[in-house]
């Protein structure tokens, strides 16, 4: 990425990389940032721990890469997620 990300977007993009249904692709189209740079990012802003379980959740994880999605699925979280209440 070529413009430097404020601290509100790093906070963001930490959040959807730890979401289950945010594919690395959504992440990319939003800030224009590929997998590995996410991976990147997440190193060295989480601590080392909290890295490793992250690492191991998302790996080979069908939900976090939009091509292994079955086709239907289109949506980047759970209908009931950000309801109002």
């Amino acid at each position: 990425m070529d413009t430097p990300l404020e601290e509100a977007d790093i906070s963001r993009i930490v959040e959807m990389a730890w979401e289950d249904r945010t594919p690395f692709e959504a992440i990319e189209s939003i800030y224009g940032l590929n997998e590995s740079e996410v991976i990147q990012l997440m190193r060295k802003t989480i601590k080392r721990s909290s890295f490793r379980l992250w690492r191991k959740r998302v790996s080979g994880r069908t939900t976090k890469h939009q091509k292994l999605r079955p086709a239907g699925v289109t949506r980047a979280y759970c209908p009931t997620q950000y309801k109002h209440r």
